[in-house]
């Protein structure tokens, strides 16, 4: 069994320990956290250990997942590779193109498996969107957003979060990979832009952004992100892939909640719009949810250990979402559109 270590136990972590434990190829040996959560319950037996450097010495893990906040990633992820460990680290990989680049060069001289937690790339309904976009044949316009109308608690961790990361690069690297999958093109140029709605994040913060990505094949991208409880839930989440020849949208349930976390990856009825033809729905009522998801992340991170998978392009695709995200982030601050 594949001996493994999770530090973060927020939202993503806890998940990812239930996956563990649920799967017999793992064995989970320690949770890291600097305090101590609320657990499922079968996962009570287990001790938390606040320290990660000392955790990592002391079990010596097979596997770390690293789900805590973004901006110790990079650290974390290069520390448990130094080890001998294999490393699951949730999005983003890093804070910096740099910091992304040295975790990518540590796995290659370490040859350790580095996945980084793009949960949309096991979920079979963008997967099947993936596939319909391509068939559909480019230049592309992709029109893509995930605003969540957060309070009370998940309002919180958003703050936390902004301390390092703001709205469109936290999420918005999920949804520029499904771009540069559909369109496989070289993107070339990135403008953005951003707003401070609330007096309780950082003066140097945003919680609302977007920006427009650029292609070399001519594809042209829109992402949108806000947080708080100011935000809109009307039309909170658009998921548009169109092509000179039709469209695929992911179509949501009226009734859908934007700080819902299985909405972020559920859908309800997949839309494929051919010039000329009827639409045809493709109805997902039994698709996975949140957890499901996370087991399917897990599994395919057994399969990367136990079959040797080469990663290759997995990494340069995580290190590219970033560099795109994080141009947004840079465009937003300056003002400039951003080369590539």
């Amino acid at each position: 069994m594949i001996r493994t270590m999770v530090a973060g136990l927020g939202t993503m972590g806890r998940s990812h320990a239930l996956a563990y434990h649920r799967n017999p190829a793992f064995d989970l040996v320690s949770l890291v956290n600097r305090s101590k959560p609320a657990l499922d319950p079968c996962l009570a037996e287990y001790e938390v250990e606040p320290d990660f450097k000392q955790a990592l010495v002391r079990m010596q893990p097979d596997l770390v997942n690293i789900s805590t906040y973004s901006d110790s990633h990079a650290d974390y992820a290069v520390l448990a590779m130094e080890q001998g460990a294999h490393v699951f680290v949730e999005k983003p990989l890093a804070t910096t193109v740099a910091d992304a680049r040295r975790v990518v060069d540590c796995a290659r001289a370490n040859n350790r498996k580095l996945v980084v937690g793009y949960i949309l790339r096991h979920h079979p309904s963008w997967q099947r969107m993936i596939v319909e976009a391509r068939a559909l044949g480019g230049p592309y316009v992709f029109r893509l957003n995930l605003n969540q109308q957060s309070s009370g608690p998940t309002w919180q961790v958003h703050k936390t979060l902004m301390q390092t990361t703001s709205p469109i690069v936290d999420c918005g690297v999920h949804y520029v990979d499904v771009m540069c999958q559909i369109t496989d093109a070289k993107p070339v140029e990135v403008r953005g832009m951003g707003l401070r709605l609330s007096e309780e994040i950082a003066p140097d913060m945003y919680n609302y952004g977007h920006f427009q990505v650029l292609f070399e094949d001519g594809s042209l991208g829109w992402y949108e992100a806000g947080w708080g409880p100011m935000m809109s839930d009307s039309a909170f989440f658009v998921k548009d892939v169109v092509s000179p020849n039709g469209a695929v949208s992911i179509r949501m349930p009226e009734n859908a909640k934007s700080d819902d976390h299985d909405t972020h990856t559920k859908t309800a009825t997949l839309r494929i719009h051919r010039v000329g033809q009827p639409d045809q729905d493709l109805n997902m009522a039994d698709e996975p949810g949140h957890q499901d998801l996370c087991e399917r992340e897990q599994a395919f991170m057994a399969r990367a250990i136990t079959e040797n998978l080469d990663l290759s392009r997995h990494m340069e695709d995580a290190v590219q979402s970033l560099a795109i995200c994080l141009a947004a982030d840079q465009s937003v601050r300056t003002g400039l559109a951003v080369k590539l």
